[in-house]
């Protein structure tokens, strides 16, 4: 979704007032929850849905939100 909307982690970084260590958390999907007003900020910010950054993954260890979805492709796709 970033990569999408072309906007770097430093960026969202600003726009949701949250530090780059809490963004790659959720970013490469380790976070084990995320707040509403920090999912409201970020769809806000990249004008998307949360269905759209967010799965909901139920597997033989249990329910998880995987916030995978979220992450940037690499910087040479953003700038075609």
């Amino acid at each position: 979704m970033m990569a999408k909307r072309k906007i770097s982690l430093n960026e969202l970084s600003e726009r949701v007032d949250l530090t780059l260590s809490n963004l790659s958390i959720l970013k490469t999907g380790k976070a084990k929850a995320i707040r509403f007003s920090t999912l409201d900020a970020i769809c806000k910010a990249l004008g998307c849905q949360p269905g759209d950054i967010l799965e909901y993954v139920n597997d033989e260890n249990g329910t998880t939100i995987d916030t995978r979805k979220l992450k940037m492709q690499r910087v040479r796709e953003n700038s075609n």
